[in-house]
């Protein structure tokens, strides 16, 4: 990722004036207009514990970062590339009729430079989604939130706040994705070659965490991978914890966190500290409200917690820990008067790496309608970080094995994951259940993202209501670099 001076930046920031490099927070408060709204892919600049550094993003014509609609409108979007490289932008978390999804290739190819395309299609359900490259840019800050707001919580006595988590390098994403694979870096974005080696930044073949292991169900010990680059810092709003994001927030207030994990290649424990939340809803899906006070988000995962503020003057730190390791970003809720201290990017001891008790514990507001699968399908997670491959059912993207269904069957996809490292795996066009984890039935969250831990199986369900050739792929953006993608095609 390119770098420049102290000096530049201040200059750049300077020259950029109101139209404003370091982008607002998004305004959860925001009403679509009747016309399209603007989304542009542009260059911008951001400090990084005191370095400057040139990175991507989407922002509105008013500097706006991101984009909040009600789920009373159509999803009206105009995307301008304002990049020197080909582009394209996956709307994940909603789900568009095929061909507006944002993944080259299927069927979309990518905008070029100077290019505009306009989408068009109802957006119906509520939640906290986002919007990012669906090529190596994504490691390069091209992302944003993308809040779908419910007319129906119109009055809530709520403060929404959205918080976008980043890992980030100076590192350019070939070099890093070289250092994985020994490979020399490639360069370029690529189209579904996007999910090849193209477009990526830092990496770090010490950042597996140690001390973690785990059986391979004969007794043996095996050592379990769970973080593979080192970045040079991990981001809450563009910002680390040497100046994090600080939100004004009222005494006994409510205040509705929607937390966006966008990071590449890094899973968080979100930390709450002496706030008790409850988390209300995963992947833009209600669930039965879980009460605790450390919650895993994984890459490309979102979560809504509710936190009630004391009825004191204080300042709380909201702490995303990196799973398996020390580092952390975070951002601060204070009140008038609060006192707020330094909080240092990095803890005392390594955070645990993720299980499955959460989502073990979650349950759907609106589950699917209960019926049997028409078709069970099984999905064997595998890879090794011995040569970085990473495959579905034993293959990579461009040799993989699509999974068929056809419209109007319920679809079991029983997940294994026979690798060492944990997957968050995402499926475009559709919500699913979680129905069952190593076995056990149970009606657990709709979402579009969920975590397999190593030697573990989770199965998840979903309609095929939504015709098309769909991604379905690790939300690792370098395991999916490297092969772990298929599609769901629906066939005649």
């Amino acid at each position: 990722m390119q770098s420049i001076s102290r000096r530049q930046f201040l200059a750049s920031t300077v020259a950029a004036g109101a139209a404003g490099i370091v982008l607002p927070l998004i305004n959860p408060r925001a009403v679509q207009a009747a016309s399209p709204s603007i989304i542009r892919a542009d260059t911008r600049v951001i400090d990084v514990a005191g370095r400057a550094a040139k990175v991507f993003g989407l922002v509105q014509p008013d500097g706006t970062h991101g984009l909040v609609t009600s789920a009373a409108n159509d999803f009206q979007v105009r995307l301008e590339n304002g990049l020197n490289a080909p582009t394209l932008i996956h709307w994940h978390g909603l789900t568009p009729p095929f061909g507006q999804d944002g993944v080259p290739d299927l069927p979309q190819p990518l905008l070029q430079p100077g290019q505009s395309y306009d989408y068009s299609f109802p957006v119906a359900t509520p939640g906290t989604h986002w919007m990012h490259a669906h090529t190596l840019q994504e490691q390069q800050l091209l992302a944003a939130p993308l809040v779908v707001t419910d007319p129906a919580e119109a009055g809530a006595d709520e403060q929404p706040l959205v918080v976008l988590f980043h890992d980030f390098s100076f590192k350019t994403p070939e070099e890093l994705l070289a250092g994985l694979t020994g490979s020399a870096p490639a360069s370029g974005t690529g189209g579904m070659a996007g999910h090849s080696m193209s477009g990526m930044s830092g990496m770090d073949m010490q950042g597996m965490s140690g001390g973690q292991g785990m059986s391979d169900g004969q007794g043996m010990a095996m050592p379990m991978d769970v973080n593979d680059i080192q970045y040079d810092a991990y981001l809450a709003n563009d910002r680390t914890l040497d100046d994090p994001q600080l939100f004004a927030v009222e005494r006994n207030g409510t205040v509705r966190l929607r937390l966006i994990n966008g990071a590449t290649a890094t899973a968080f424990w979100v930390d709450t500290g002496s706030i008790e939340g409850e988390a209300i809803a995963v992947d833009g899906n209600a669930v039965t409200p879980v009460r605790g006070r450390r919650f895993p988000l994984a890459m490309g995962q979102r979560l809504d917690i509710r936190l009630r503020i004391p009825d004191e003057a204080g300042a709380w730190p909201i702490l995303a820990l990196r799973e398996g390791s020390v580092e952390r970003a975070g951002f601060v809720l204070a009140t008038r008067g609060g006192a707020v201290k330094r909080i240092a990017p990095v803890g005392d001891q390594a955070t645990a790496a993720f299980d499955l008790a959460f989502e073990s514990s979650l349950v759907a507001a609106k589950p699917l309608a209960l019926t049997s699968a028409n078709r069970n399908q099984a999905v064997e997670i595998g890879g090794t970080m011995q040569g970085y491959s990473w495959t579905l059912n034993g293959r990579t993207w461009g040799n993989h094995q699509p999974i068929a269904v056809r419209k109007g069957e319920r679809i079991e996809l029983v997940l294994r994951n026979a690798s060492m490292m944990g997957h968050p795996m995402h499926l475009h066009g559709h919500h699913f259940q979680v129905v069952a984890i190593d076995g056990r039935r149970f009606a657990g969250a709709v979402r579009d993202t969920v975590w397999l831990p190593p030697m573990h199986e989770v199965t998840v369900a979903f309609d095929a209501a939504n015709p098309g050739t769909w991604a379905f792929h690790c939300h690792h953006l370098y395991h999916m670099a490297t092969g772990m993608m298929t599609v769901v095609d629906y066939t005649a």
